[in-house]
């Protein structure tokens, strides 16, 4: 229905005469790119409106498996100040914004970006933006990363994201997507040009581990990065992919959570932390360890010059499972225990 051509006639001329939205120059250029759809099914009014920043509004159809929630929904935003080493050395179509108003599409907590791709015509251009609600992210930190911090990592494990204020947490969330996105298009194989190899939900998760680990060493080697926000940085995705995404994801994992677990029993295995009385301790290593996770991504990568992309996959899946609990007959992944009884104990 999102799609059908006669039902968009009919929204665009619903829109176009309502008092309270005609006059909204969003909704008018989506009007227009919902009229003439069946001629071009591309939105590019309302691209054009949003990657401008004509204003600080989005509103649009949407239509996102994985954000279920969003269909004809409205956004306005405030930008968040970065810092121009960042913007210079790490260049991408990021925006982390905090969310001023909002629909109720927008509502839901698993709703923390937007992607050019979720609007219906399901394209990403080079030059499209792509908004991370930061507010969002330093929610959840609060509620849920920083618990995990106190209760499971050994005293003095990440002392920046202990004492971090609110508007520290929202710094180094900025930080982190801007990164992100960078690192995405970064590689042998970046996203979105690989994206249909690395769909499943290992792979999928594995892409986010190369791109936050890519992240995490660039807070800590690049000397061009303020050294108080790179390592707060550095602190924040470390805690967020070590601990929360496994513990969100129970019962059934999802991407994120397959990653962090992934990390974590990589992490054991070369002595980057280890488990000692129910806690989590930092090691010397793990800088060394987590640029050796790297290289064995990007060496597996690299094969794709000179091998189909199908038998790439197949070593990027041997070397996830290697680190992840697959379960042949249910085919899916299993959690690991002691992610399962830290959320127990916490009743998080």
């Amino acid at each position: 229905m999102r799609r059908d051509e006669a039902f968009l006639r009919r929204l665009s001329r619903e829109l176009t005469s309502s008092p309270a939205l005609r006059d909204v120059p969003v909704v008018q250029a989506f009007a227009e790119d919902a009229s003439t759809f069946a001629d071009d099914p591309r939105l590019l009014r309302t691209k054009a409106h949003i990657n401008t920043r004509a204003d600080n509004h989005i509103f649009s159809l949407f239509d996102a498996s994985y954000f279920p929630t969003l269909s004809l929904d409205f956004l306005s935003y405030r930008t968040l100040p970065s810092d121009p080493h960042l913007d210079a050395g790490y260049p991408s179509p990021t925006m982390p914004v905090t969310i001023e108003r909002m629909s109720q599409g927008f509502e839901a907590r698993p709703v923390v970006a937007l992607f050019p791709e979720n609007h219906i015509d399901g394209g990403q251009e080079s030059g499209d933006l792509i908004f991370y609600f930061v507010d969002k992210f330093v929610e959840r930190h609060l509620r849920l990363t920083r618990l995990l911090v106190r209760n499971v990592m050994a005293e003095g494990s990440f002392p920046l994201v202990e004492a971090a204020s609110l508007e520290d947490v929202e710094q180094a969330s900025s930080w982190w997507v801007r990164l992100h996105e960078f690192h995405h298009r970064q590689g042998d194989m970046p996203i979105p040009e690989f994206l249909p190899v690395k769909k499943s939900k290992a792979l999928a998760g594995l892409e986010e581990l190369r791109v936050d680990v890519s992240a995490m060493l660039a807070c800590l080697h690049d000397s061009a990065l303020p050294g108080r926000g790179a390592r707060l940085t550095y602190e924040y995705v470390l805690s967020e992919r070590l601990l929360r995404y496994a513990v969100e994801g129970i019962p059934r994992p999802n991407y994120d959570a397959v990653a962090s677990q992934l990390l974590f029993n990589y992490l054991i295995t070369a002595d980057g932390i280890r488990l000692h009385n129910g806690l989590v301790h930092l090691r010397p290593a793990l800088p060394a360890a987590l640029a050796e996770f790297l290289e064995e991504i990007q060496r597996i990568e690299r094969h794709i010059h000179t091998e189909p992309a199908e038998r790439v996959r197949e070593r990027l899946l041997g070397f996830a499972h290697r680190y992840t609990d697959y379960d042949e007959k249910a085919k899916d992944y299993q959690h690991i225990a002691y992610f399962a009884e830290t959320k127990r104990k916490l009743g998080v």
